[in-house]
């Protein structure tokens, strides 16, 4: 159970993380309205595909877009469709492997601290969460 709650702290750790990007990267980018815009401006050529804005390195991808903080810290998020954020178990464990004390726990944690954390997280589709509007 200890686990479960060591992967609770990382869940909402990476919930934390992406609204501090979100806030960081509006502050630094007034025209954007939401995170998943920086795919738009990647793609419109406004700003590159990797880069730093604010204080992230950003590097767009598919669907979605990787920032690494000052620290060392990785958040791997993409974007559904209508513009929310979307992450999944290996998202998580990928934040909690790149903090300054790297937190190691497994899939199935992961998958229990989540739905622990419903309605905070929604189930978008199988295996993909989101944070509740």
């Amino acid at each position: 159970m200890e686990q479960v709650g060591a992967a609770r702290d990382l869940v909402l750790g990476y919930v934390r993380a992406l609204n501090a990007i979100d806030e960081a990267m509006r502050v630094a980018i007034p025209s954007l309205e939401r995170l998943a815009d920086v795919l738009g401006l990647a793609r419109s050529r406004r700003i590159g595909r990797s880069g730093h804005i604010g204080t992230y390195a950003y590097t767009v991808h598919g669907a979605g877009c990787r920032f690494v903080s000052d620290n060392g810290t990785e958040v791997d998020v993409d974007f559904a469709a209508d513009g929310r954020e979307v992450f999944d178990l290996w998202r998580l464990r990928w934040y909690g492997l790149s903090l300054p004390e790297p937190l190691d726990v497994t899939d199935q944690d992961l998958r229990a601290a989540v739905q622990s954390l419903q309605p905070l997280l929604d189930e978008v589709r199988p295996g993909w969460f989101s944070v509740a509007s």
